[in-house]
């Protein structure tokens, strides 16, 4: 198997957990190798409620752990706007360290709860 069809594995793995709380949100990161993405995803309706990614920080000089702690206090003003506090964190299927570990701490320290 090749890393991506690995990665596949995990994510389908990850998800089938997350789903059986599906009272909350389910916040999604996506990782490419140069920019990062965070939604916020409503499993019932199958519909994407918020999402925010690091081309909205143009003009910014940051490193890539500065850009995904500041994507995760983005993603939880857009949430409170919303009336949303309690999430589910979906890591999609990447370990958690680095920029997806910066997202989730950014995300608590905007006011989101795992």
């Amino acid at each position: 198997m090749n890393s991506r069809a690995l990665r596949t594995k995990r994510e389908q793995r990850t998800r089938s957990r997350i789903r059986a709380v599906s009272d909350r949100p389910r916040l999604a990161v996506f990782r490419s190798n140069r920019h990062l993405l965070l939604q916020l995803i409503d499993e019932s309706a199958r519909k994407t409620l918020a999402a925010v990614s690091d081309k909205e920080l143009t003009g910014k000089k940051m490193k890539r752990m500065e850009k995904a702690k500041e994507l995760g206090i983005m993603m939880a003003k857009k949430a409170g706007k919303l009336g949303i506090s309690k999430v589910v964190f979906d890591r999609g299927g990447y370990a958690y360290h680095g920029s997806v570990k910066a997202a989730a701490n950014g995300a608590r320290e905007g006011g989101l709860q795992f």
